[in-house]
């Protein structure tokens, strides 16, 4: 997923995802679940109704889940497992090498986006915002230390069984990275920025959350004017060469504006805010027509390939983690739907027209040259994955919360209250390095030989 991903991005997004329970939806609604009380279902009694007037209800489920939600997270975790092995040698379900997107380029902005649903999903009730944004920030925390773990280079690899990093040239973000700055920015927005109007139409909420879009605004247009405005200066960069030789590579820009490999504020920010040795060394557009003779695959340098080719480019960096916020911002307000929309049709209304309307913008920027970029995260790529992010989770809400096809959906279910799980163990590697890591005599006789799979 781009580091998988990121997301994994899950792969990534597990962590910040646990927590949330279901607001139950009928037609004709007599519970309601209160998050900041265990999550326990209360039942509410009919207006009207007197005491006594009837047997009382019994006592609802504790703790009832939206599965649709962890069935897209699900999903979600199958595509990136699906995309890591099938990626090598299937073009489409590849990252694509820079400016167009593929089904690789959906994984990190699903996840983003089921964290911001179940977050408007924890964050109901908040009696306490003080406590709650202390909890959120070290919950943010922890992931992202855990990515400077596992995607800052500790481990070397699935047949090596060295591991350790030289801090001065870990990675520094990452999906997990990522996840974690989007979780906390949008989790302060829910604990401090919303409002207290009722909510009976789609508008309301806007009415009501209009705070944190303000805040999705101004995220969106710091970031254009970074990547549109910023003067991009020439630049050089080293790398090593045969017998440890340095060799040095200058790269001519000179320009603002512009969006290719080599010249964008994206790289640029990140070069000078976290250093060219704390980057990812194996950028994306290496598999470029102008980078690999092989391309989409990475191949040998053509003849005339560009000095920027074999240059560090970290595809979760500082500048395009920003719009991942508002990837992030747009769930949180589908999840409001879930929150103050009791009806089926209600819900699927207001996450299909938002839908649809982002998928046009998306696509009408794309066509007059704001490409959709996974790289750069542009806005356009931003609003189209978005939109496809709300139009599956709608059907996957249609078919097992309203038709409640669960059985058929019991796999990718538990996959997605497990993401987390998933996403270290065969995301990152950690499973197939602890094979590898009992042998007989010599690392090649390892656990995976002597049950007929080539290490």
């Amino acid at each position: 997923m781009g580091n998988a991903g990121s997301g994994g991005g899950g792969r990534q997004g597990a962590a910040a995802m646990g927590g949330y329970e279901l607001v139950r939806s009928d037609d004709a609604p007599a519970l309601a679940v209160d998050l900041e009380a265990g999550g326990r279902c209360a039942y509410r009694k009919p207006k009207g109704g007197a005491a006594g007037a009837g047997p009382s209800p019994s006592p609802a489920p504790a703790r009832e889940r939206l599965v649709s939600l962890d069935v897209f997270r699900g999903i979600t975790v199958v595509l990136m497992i699906i995309v890591d092995d099938a990626g090598a040698f299937l073009p489409a379900m590849n990252h694509s090498p820079w400016d167009g997107v593929t089904v690789a380029d959906f994984v990190m902005p699903f996840f983003l986006f089921i964290v911001g649903v179940a977050l408007a999903l924890a964050y109901k009730r908040v009696p306490d915002k003080l406590d709650a944004t202390k909890k959120a920030v070290l919950r943010a925390l922890k992931l992202f230390c855990l990515g400077l773990v596992l995607q800052g280079g500790f481990f070397h690899g699935v047949r090596s069984l060295t591991f350790g990093v030289d801090i001065e040239q870990i990675r520094l973000m990452g999906i997990l990275q990522r996840i974690a700055i989007a979780y906390l920015l949008t989790a302060l927005c829910e604990i401090w920025l919303k409002g207290e109007e009722d909510v009976d139409y789609g508008f309301d909420l806007l009415k009501r959350y209009r705070y944190q879009l303000f805040v999705g605004l101004i995220v969106a247009v710091t970031y254009m004017v970074l990547l549109y405005g910023t003067y991009v200066p020439d630049w050089e960069y080293q790398i090593s060469g045969p017998g440890s030789t340095e060799k040095t590579f200058s790269v001519k820009c000179g320009v603002r504006g512009d969006t290719s490999p080599g010249c964008n504020a994206v790289g640029m920010i990140d070069r000078k805010i976290l250093g060219m040795q704390h980057l990812y060394g194996r950028p994306v557009y290496a598999r470029s027509k102008q980078c690999s003779i092989d391309s989409p695959q990475n191949g040998p340098l053509p003849p005339d390939a560009p000095s920027w080719c074999q240059a560090p480019f970290d595809p979760e960096g500082l500048l395009s983690s920003v719009m991942a916020i508002v990837t992030c911002l747009i769930g949180l307000q589908y999840g409001h739907v879930i929150v103050h929309f009791q009806k089926h049709k209600e819900r699927i209304m207001n996450w299909l027209i938002p839908s649809f309307t982002m998928l046009v913008l998306a696509f009408s920027m794309d066509f007059f040259g704001m490409h959709m970029n996974k790289p750069l995260y542009t806005v356009s790529y931003t609003l189209a994955t978005a939109g496809a992010a709300g139009l599956l989770f709608a059907g996957i809400y249609a078919l097992v919360d309203l038709y409640g096809y669960r059985r058929p959906t019991f796999a990718m279910e538990w996959m997605g209250t497990h993401a987390l799980m998933i996403y270290v163990l065969i995301a990152c590697n950690i499973l197939p390095i602890f094979i590898h890591g009992f042998y007989w005599r010599e690392p090649k006789n390892n656990l995976l030989k002597f049950i007929g799979i080539s290490a």
